[in-house]
């Protein structure tokens, strides 16, 4: 079974009732980090429940050493699918509002711990849910808590070091997520350092979606990869973006266009700028 698999809103709907079906509302605001759980619980689709970015999958954030949204620890997250009724056989669905940079950092940290079937991204998220004209409920789901295990793969991971070695070789193929006034150091409304990793190529996760906010077919997919990637092994990819969550985006959308599950610099641009002797690029592409 592929690891990246989509589910459009009426085939959720038809699968509501499923007894295994797990949906996970991962809606967030980077500037208003209440704003998922507030609106959670207004509206979401029936039977969601709530996870949120920074108080559920994310570690603590440590001043001048780590990311804005730093790994968190396994055991703890692990514990915390468990309260959310996740168990081997459960079928997870995740969306947030329709681009899916949250939904698909939930679905990158069920895979890191081994969870690698039965996770499906809402196509165009909950915006698409609106659009089919299908019911929201406020009510929040009995959950029994499930039994799902896992330990994380670290080999879908680099660290800042390893990038630091390995930056200017055919060992390493940088994808940033980010849009490209940010890349290209023109404007950074977060970081309080504009720029880009050296050697990185631009690859706004936005662009892996159509018009209506839905992932374009995995043709199109592999082709803008492709223009990027013509004649480096996948094995040299490494995906980031301000702080780990839209690079997510990025290897959702490669693996939907057949590549393999690319690594992840978890830490991103926000943590390789708490070390002023890391290189800085600010020239164009």
């Amino acid at each position: 079974m592929p690891l990246a698999q989509l589910i459009n809103a009426q085939q959720l709907a038809e699968r509501l009732q499923q007894p295994n079906l797990v949906i996970l509302d991962c809606r967030f605001a980077l500037d208003d980090p209440d704003y998922g759980q507030r609106s959670y619980a207004q509206a979401h689709i029936p039977g969601a429940r709530f996870v949120d970015l920074e108080k559920d999958l994310s570690g603590p954030v440590i001043t001048g050493q780590t990311g804005r949204h730093p790994l968190p620890e396994p055991r703890q997250l692990l514990a915390r699918f468990q309260a959310l009724g996740l168990n081997e056989e459960s079928q997870v669905v995740l969306y947030d509002d329709g681009p899916g940079a949250f939904a698909a950092h939930a679905w990158w940290l069920l895979v890191w711990l081994g969870k690698r079937d039965g996770l499906y991204l809402l196509d165009g998220g909950l915006q698409a849910w609106h659009d089919a004209g299908l019911p929201l409920d406020d009510k929040r789901p009995a959950i029994t808590p499930g039994t799902l295990q896992g330990r994380p793969d670290n080999s879908l991971t680099v660290d800042a070091t390893m990038l630091s070695k390995q930056l200017a070789t055919a060992e390493l193929t940088l994808l940033d997520a980010r849009a490209l006034p940010r890349f290209l150091g023109e404007a950074e409304p977060i970081d309080p350092v504009a720029g880009h990793i050296p050697g990185a190529h631009c690859l706004p996760f936005t662009e892996n979606l159509d018009a209506d906010g839905r992932f374009l077919p995995p043709e199109q997919l592999r082709s803008r990869f492709e223009r990027k990637l013509a004649g480096t092994s996948p094995d040299t990819l490494v995906a980031y973006c301000g702080s780990g969550v839209t690079a997510c985006h990025n290897l959702f959308a490669l693996c939907l266009a057949g590549y393999p599950l690319a690594r992840l610099y978890p830490g991103s641009w926000s943590e390789w700028i708490t070390d002023p002797l890391r290189p800085v690029a600010r020239q164009p592409q």
